[in-house]
């Protein structure tokens, strides 16, 4: 599979035609890949004794075939060709532009822990919480 984690793909067929994301999950062994905020699907869970009923929303997978990459020069789909290094190595090019589509750095959302001091004067490191609404 020529798509890799955090691209940004276009979507070309579906019901969320025309619709862009930044891949976040890949299936090699399915040929799928999982766009964020892209194919929203919604599991209802039935309540217990312990628990209310929820709806969950989640992206579904869709097959990779569905999507092109988005050339990171001009903004627009895209086919990825290959070429080869001096050091031996395959990088992957844009067809359209001829940009290099692996030296691109994508911000990741990451949380630093934060240390706070308690009155007695140790320090403590904060966690971050999900909540389920």
């Amino acid at each position: 599979m020529k798509l890799k984690l955090n691209d940004k793909v276009l979507l070309i067929t579906g019901k969320d035609k025309g619709k862009t994301g930044k891949i976040i999950k890949v299936l090699h062994k399915h040929n799928r890949i999982v766009v964020e905020k892209v194919n929203m699907l919604t599991k209802h869970i039935k309540k217990t004794s312990q628990q209310a009923g929820q709806k969950i929303r989640f992206e579904g997978s869709f097959n990779a075939s569905n999507a092109m990459i988005l050339d990171p020069t001009l903004n627009k789909p895209t086919r990825i060709g290959y070429k080869m290094l001096e050091n031996g190595k395959k990088e992957r090019i844009s067809k359209l532009s001829g940009a290099s589509l692996d030296n691109i750095i994508v911000e990741a959302e990451t949380t630093k822990p934060v240390a706070k001091k308690s009155a007695e004067g140790k320090t403590s490191k904060s966690k971050k919480t999900i909540v389920k609404a």
